[in-house]
This record gives C-alpha cells, structure tokens and sequence, in this order.
C-alpha cells in the first residue's frame, strides 16, 4: 500500500477552489503497472511515448494531482501547434470579418437594390470564395480539436474539456454564426472552466452566443402579456406593427436584415428545457413544464449583440425591451417581479446548487471515467463532494479519480472508446505529430463521430454500445492499419522510438514488442494469435461477402506496420 498524497497547488485561475484531500491507495485492486495504465487511459487519451514509465516513477496520485492544476503543467508543444492557427485565437468580430458568411453575398445585393435571381459573375465569384473561405475556418477548429489532444502535456483538460463540450453540446451547422464562436467557446468557455467551479462553467455557457444561437436564446422575448423593463417599441400600436418594430430591433443590421422583418416567436423554452434536462437536474430532476416556461422567461433578453455596425461575430448582450420582468417562481424558489438579468443569474444559482444536479454530474462523470453502469457508492461520494465544495470539478475530480471504484478490476479496461478517442489515442500510441489538416478529423468522422456535428442537444453517447457493430469494428481495424502504414497525417513507425529495436527483428518477439509498448502488456490469445498470423477473422470475412470496407486501399501492410496496425485495431486497444 503507498503512502498517502497531499497535493494543494494554487494559481490564479484556481485560488477560489479547495486544496486536495490526502489520499492513499488502499483498497485498489488493480496492481501498480494496471494502475498506470488505468489513468493514462482514463484522464488521459492513452499514452505517448515514455508516459507509462513518468507516471510510474511520479505515482498516479502525484500525476493526477499535478493533471488537475493544468496551469502548473509547461505545455509548449500544444502552444507551438497552436502557434500555426491565427484563426483559433481570433475573436468572433475579427473572424466575421476575415471570414464573411456566404448569405452576405445575397444580402448585399439587396442592400444594392439588385432583385434579380441571378449572380453577377462577380458576385458568384464572391460566394464560391466565401464558401471556400467558411470550409477552411471549420477545418481549422477541427485541426485544433485533434492536434491538441494528441500532443497536449495537459491531457486530463484535454479530457475534461471534450467531456464538457460534449455535455454543453453545439452544432457548427445550426446557422452561419456557430463557426464564428466555436473557437470562442472551446478556449474561453469550456477549456478555461473545465477544472473550475461548475456554476462558472453553467454562466459562461448561459451567456455564450454559441449556445445562445443554437438554442435560440438569442431571439427568445417576453409574451405580449407580460410586463418587461422598457415600454415596448410601438406601444399603442397593432401587434403585429409592434411585433415587426421588435423584429427590426433585434435583427438592426443589414447583414442579418431580410428584405421584410420576421415575426419574433415570442417566448423560446428551447434553453430553458435543455438547462434543467440536460445542463443541471437531468430528465428524472424533479422540475415540471411549468419550471420550464418560468426558467425560459427568466432568460428573455439574453441574447446577442447584432448592431448594424457589427451584424456578425457580436457577443451577449442583455436586452431589458424583451425581458419578461414579471413574478416567476422556479423550482419553489420566488423570482421578484421588475428585475432584469439577475432573474437569469438566480436561475443558474438555484440550479447549480440543487441535490438533483450534483447527483446527475457526478453520474455523467462516472459513467465517462469509470463504467457505463456506474457504482452508486461512488455516485453518492462523488455527489457529496459535489455538493459539500459548491461545484468545485478539480475537488470532484479528485474524489472520482482516488477512489477504489476507479481502480477496481470491473472498471478495467471496462470502457469502449468514442472514435475521437480511437483517432487520438492510435496517433498518440506511436507518437504521431499533430496534424495540421482536417485529415485526421475525417477520420473521426468516418467512424462516425463527426466533431461539432452532432445535432440534437444532448451530445453523443457515452456507453459503448453506441459505438459498436461489426461495421464499427471494420472500421476501426482499417483506421489501424491506415496509422500503422502512414497513411495518417504526422502518424509514421519512424517516429515511434521502439520501432528500431523491432523493426528486423522475427514476427514473435516483434510482437512481444507491441504488446508490451501499445497494449499494456495484456491480452488475449485469439489476439496474440492474430498478431502472430496478421490474419484477422473480420478483415477475411468482408473479404468474403464483399461487405464495406472503409480505408481498403490501406489493407495488409506487412511486417511490423502490419503487427502496429492489427494492435491498435485489437479489443484491448478500443477499450479503456
């Protein structure tokens, strides 16, 4: 049993949060070298090269704890790639701008007086380029995404932030702002809260205009019914004159402006719903419709800044026209009639400090790091802390990653990989530079996990049935193979340091060699017998039947290429 661990790091960014309790190993069933590979695989996308044996001289503890301060984590690799990417760090306004969406074409010909249905040869030009220019700003967050998890010395944030952005789900395609706050809302949204305080996390989400776009937040207003802060525009007059004058209002550019003002919905419940279902209590929370109007009612007038000075790229902006500023009562908690947007700031108070959404986090956090039925000892602990530290996630964390559930044999190796963690974590195996260009992100993609791309609000799943069937599992074996043969950008055995050893040496000890470097040691004998053979049942049986076969120009490379690729393609590697 080791010595019990102490760790309290303290930075700017986390002096509001609790130091880490001492802990000790006991009760954890797996062995020292299991324990390693359980934490690279679990807070980290798989290690790299030489990260088995830092770990192991560092102690996990020691490692997990130094993973939760990220900032104390040097990470100059990640910085240098992302040094490649001005449009990462650009701000929305400066990325509208560089970055013009197609429809403006459309739209400036209105503003020109041009009524014909058909393009200028210059205007056309303008919105092939501008459509060219849309694809490669998305191609260069997907970049991002990938390159970074690959090459990142801060893998736990890593995690935490695809666990969040998963969670806080938005889809680049909803309309053709989202690419402008994508980048936004990774960096400064989710990234810098994703080891913080979660009611810091639920506002900066609530007042994202990426999220407020694809909820629909942003054009979410007060029934006529209800009283709000400011006399509406157009009192006296007709509703529809006045509901045209609130259209023009929040649509005052003429980039957004359609050729006659549309009709404002009213009252949108869209965030209000995905907040108490999705966001905090969960489905089973204990709220009823009722909570849901009110809660929608409380964020009329959170929106975004769309002036005709900056029609694209503008950020939140609270609208006292709009706001519903009537009485509201949200999950038996009062919300006094003439307030403004602290009606929004008390609803995110209540709801993060609700039992019902400790219990639902600390869930969805056990089930990403510990079991797809997770042990509700642990959920309870994990709640608890959740609960007793006002959301502290590094404190949550802490209590999860420590535990003996964590490091119990049932967990082992119990977790089927996303295909994002299969891409990254095959590039990490062999020590794989970043990629540069969306090649990698297709990878993920065709494996059916397309980044940013998933369109109902609830993110994708995380249970493995979701992930597998025998097409996956093709699909999968392939990607392997298309590693292993360098067909992956930044992926090549040259750069992998045990290729050398093994690259000459006979087919057994070469798979000795893999198996120790890229699958923990430990596997099966219908494994080791493929490895062995280069044979594998599924690659021979859509031979057969002439079923898809993704990436088949790639198939069979010989030699170690082909030991690498059937590994990374083999059970124990697609799962964690």
């Amino acid at each position: 049993m080791g010595a019990a661990v102490a760790c309290s790091h303290a930075s700017p960014r986390d002096r509001d949060l609790m130091p880490l309790p001492a802990v000790s190993d006991y009760g954890r069933e797996l062995t020292a070298d299991q324990q390693v590979s359980q934490v690279l695989n679990r807070l980290a996308f798989g290690p790299r090269s030489g990260d088995v044996a830092r770990v192991r001289q560092m102690g996990v503890d020691r490692w997990i704890a130094r993973q939760l301060s990220p900032q104390q984590v040097p990470d100059t690799a990640a910085e240098a790639f992302l040094a490649r990417f001005a449009a990462y760090h650009a701000s929305p306004i400066e990325l509208a701008r560089d970055y013009p969406r197609p429809e403006r074409v459309f739209e400036e010909r209105r503003q020109r007086g041009d009524t014909s249905r058909m393009l200028s040869p210059t205007d056309s030009m303008a919105y092939r380029g501008a459509q060219q220019r849309a694809g490669q700003l998305n191609a260069s967050l997907l970049a991002v995404k990938v390159g970074r998890a690959v090459i990142s010395e801060r893998q736990l944030q890593e995690v935490m932030t695809d666990f969040w952005e998963n969670h806080f789900n938005v889809d680049i395609r909803k309309n053709g702002q989202e690419r402008y706050y994508l980048s936004d809302y990774d960096r400064e949204v989710i990234r810098a809260h994703a080891l913080g305080k979660f009611r810091d996390l639920l506002d900066a989400v609530a007042k994202s205009p990426a999220m407020l776009y694809y909820l629909d937040n942003w054009e979410s207003v007060a029934d006529s019914a209800e009283p709000t802060l400011m006399p509406r525009p157009g009192s006296g007059i007709g509703p529809r004159q006045r509901y045209s004058i609130v259209a023009a209002e929040m649509m005052q550019t003429a980039g957004a402006m359609p050729q006659r003002p549309r009709r404002p919905r009213g009252l949108n419940e869209n965030y209000g719903r995905e907040l108490l279902e999705l966001h905090t209590l969960g489905v089973d929370g204990g709220y009823t419709q009722q909570d849901v109007i009110n809660v929608a009612r409380a964020f009329t007038g959170w929106s975004v800044d769309r002036s005709k000075e900056q029609p694209d790229g503008g950020g939140f902006i609270f609208r006292p026209r709009v706001h519903d500023a009537g009485t509201k009562v949200v999950l038996g908690h009062v919300l006094p009639a003439g307030r403004g947007i602290e009606d929004g700031e008390n609803v995110l108070d209540i709801v993060s400090r609700h039992p019902a959404t400790a219990r639902f986090i600390a869930t969805k956090l056990c089930r990403r790091f510990v079991s797809d039925t997770p042990p509700p000892g642990l959920v309870d602990r994990v709640a608890a802390t959740f609960t007793a530290t006002g959301g502290d996630l590094r404190a949550v964390m802490w209590t999860l990653t420590t535990s003996p559930d964590f490091y119990s044999r049932a967990a082992y190796r119990a977790k089927v990989k996303s295909p994002f963690e299969v891409v990254v974590s095959a590039l990490r195996a062999v020590n794989a530079a970043p990629d540069s260009t969306p090649r990698s992100a297709q990878f993920v993609a065709q494996l059916g996990e397309p980044l940013f791309q998933h369109q109902a609000p609830n993110g994708y799943p995380e249970t493995g049935e979701s992930w597998m069937n025998s097409g996956a599992i093709l699909a999968r074996i392939n990607f392997g193979l298309a590693v292993a043969a360098n067909r992956v950008p930044g992926a090549s055995l040259d750069r992998w340091p045990d290729a050398a050893a093994l690259h000459d040496a006979p087919r057994a000890a070469q798979v000795d060699g893999v198996v120790g470097a890229i699958l923990g040691g430990d596997v099966s004998p219908d494994t080791r017998q493929i490895l062995l053979s280069g044979e594998h049942p599924f690659l021979a049986r859509a031979d057969s039947t002439g079923g898809a076969q993704p990436m088949r120009e790639v198939r069979n490379p010989q030699g170690l290429a082909q030991v690498v690729g059937l590994a990374l393609g083999a059970p124990e590697f697609q799962r964690r």
